[in-house]
């Protein structure tokens, strides 16, 4: 280990703890601790969902992808732009209809109490066990870069990104976004060039090695009406739904996304954020998989044989193979992403927790208490992340992991906020019964069929969705909740 790129990773980790812990004095409210005291301007709050939307997952995971296989993810990235539409018109508006701190809010509004609570509980455990898997994903880097355990590994960063956003809540989330999101794009960018300048004959060698093995093909528009057809994971027809419909469900109904979305000033600027995000992450993918075209070329040139583990080739070759100081910057940049959406995950869970549990129970507690509980609940939820993370270390990718994990319940949710939003005759009863179905649904997929993730929200969302309009033709009339 070089002292030089040690040293640069200690004083980052050192420089973001203490710039989000200084965010603790703006913290008098649970709007301020949740919101930010929606202060944020637009473009802020898009490059904090960015940043909560690659994560080190993807600088982990999507060079690999690549290096494995071509562009294709990059169909999956179409349709979160069509999900971003879909989010603009549809949930925005309600949204922001009076003043609200979580996604299942709206499920109280709409449905009532129960459905509220189902909702959330459902992001709880799923988000956890996202999480735990991102987690994870940090001890890959660290362990490579300080020589420790995974279990080590993934503590020191939770204890530091617990600590800042114990102190300065969504403030802090937001602008340590901005700052570590800045470093982990240059740091790709600095090892983009890095790696061609490697490799003999520059990109006109990369062109002529990576054309012929198909690593720039990117669109597959292959079409049969079989099981074969959905099983597979990157084609035009699964990433234009599978990316829409996953998109819009953990932008549009995952108080991860939500919450940002709501930091806003207004309706308009949480839709500008929202928009400019798509540009920014179709960049960034762009990017981190030509990273790992680049990988390719190279590890082929040398005969060099990859890590076992795909997930590896990134950070492995960052540590061993660039000069002192860029090497520790570019670790940096990984860690960053990984503490700026773990510091989101964080502040999300304990939102949920305090506003869709604890004040539906006891609405008149007073500020002071309800910050208490939502730094507390910040705690809790730390030691859960940690766990999970621990007991997570035997992914094959980490990659398609989360969004697995993220597509299961993902379906379901999107399916009952569609039928808040889009029918006004289905009420509680029946939505419950959907929400039900529509994971039954998922999770009879995932365990009995080979069809890929991609289309697992899609499938959720119907079945909700139907199973929900079917159940209101039984529903007693006075059961059924007016949409306004």
């Amino acid at each position: 280990m070089h002292r030089l790129d040690l040293a640069v990773i200690l004083v980052y980790l050192a420089a973001i703890t203490w710039f989000g812990a200084r965010f603790r004095t703006g913290q008098k409210s649970l709007r301020d601790y949740f919101l930010g005291g929606r202060t944020a301007p637009w473009w802020a709050i898009s490059l904090s969902i960015v940043s909560a939307e690659t994560s080190t997952l993807t600088i982990v995971g999507t060079p690999a992808l690549a290096f494995n296989g071509n562009l294709g993810f990059l169909q999956v990235v179409l349709g979160y732009l069509l999900a971003r539409i879909v989010i603009s018109v549809l949930f925005l508006p309600q949204y922001f209809r009076g003043e609200m701190f979580t996604a299942y809010e709206l499920m109280r509004r709409r449905f009532g109490e129960r459905i509220r609570k189902l909702t959330a509980s459902i992001f709880l455990v799923t988000r956890a066990l996202a999480e735990g898997v991102r987690v994870f994903a940090i001890s890959i880097v660290v362990s490579i870069v300080l020589g420790t355990g995974e279990i080590a590994s993934i503590v020191v960063i939770v204890v530091l990104t617990l600590f800042y956003t114990f102190e300065g809540g969504m403030t802090a989330v937001i602008w340590t976004d901005v700052v570590q999101m800045s470093l982990y794009v240059v740091g790709a960018l600095l090892s983009f060039f890095v790696i061609l300048g490697k490799i003999p004959g520059g990109w006109a060698h990369v062109v002529a090695v990576a054309s012929p093995a198909h690593k720039f093909a990117i669109f597959d528009f292959r079409f049969s009406p079989t099981i074969g057809f959905f099983s597979r994971t990157y084609t035009f027809w699964a990433g234009l739904a599978g990316g829409c419909f996953l998109t819009t469900a953990s932008h549009g109904t995952d108080q991860l996304m939500v919450q940002r979305l709501l930091s806003a000033r207004n309706e308009r600027q949480s839709r500008a954020a929202l928009l400019a995000s798509w540009a920014v992450i179709c960049v960034q993918f762009t990017l981190f998989l030509l990273i790992g075209v680049l990988l390719y070329v190279y590890y082929g040139d040398l005969h060099i044989p990859p890590p076992v583990q795909p997930d590896r080739i990134y950070p492995a070759f960052i540590w061993s193979s660039l000069p002192p100081g860029l090497a520790g910057l570019l670790i940096a940049a990984i860690l960053a992403a990984a503490m700026a959406n773990l510091s989101a995950a964080l502040n999300s869970l304990a939102s949920t927790t305090v506003v869709d549990f604890f004040h539906a129970r006891r609405p008149g507690t007073p500020e002071a208490a309800s910050l208490r509980l939502a730094r507390f609940s910040t705690i809790v939820w730390g030691l859960i992340l940690l766990a999970i993370a621990i007991g997570a270390r035997h992914s094959h990718s980490v990659l398609e992991a989360g969004l697995t994990i993220g597509s299961i319940p993902a379906g379901a949710l999107l399916g009952v906020f569609l039928l808040g939003v889009l029918t006004r005759q289905p009420g509680e009863y029946s939505a419950m019964i959907g929400v039900v179905a529509g994971v039954s649904a998922i999770l009879y997929v995932v365990l009995r069929t080979p069809i890929a993730f991609t289309w697992y929200v899609l499938i959720g969302t119907v079945v909700t969705f139907a199973a929900a309009l079917l159940a209101s033709l039984f529903e007693p009339r006075g059961k059924v909740i007016p949409s306004e």
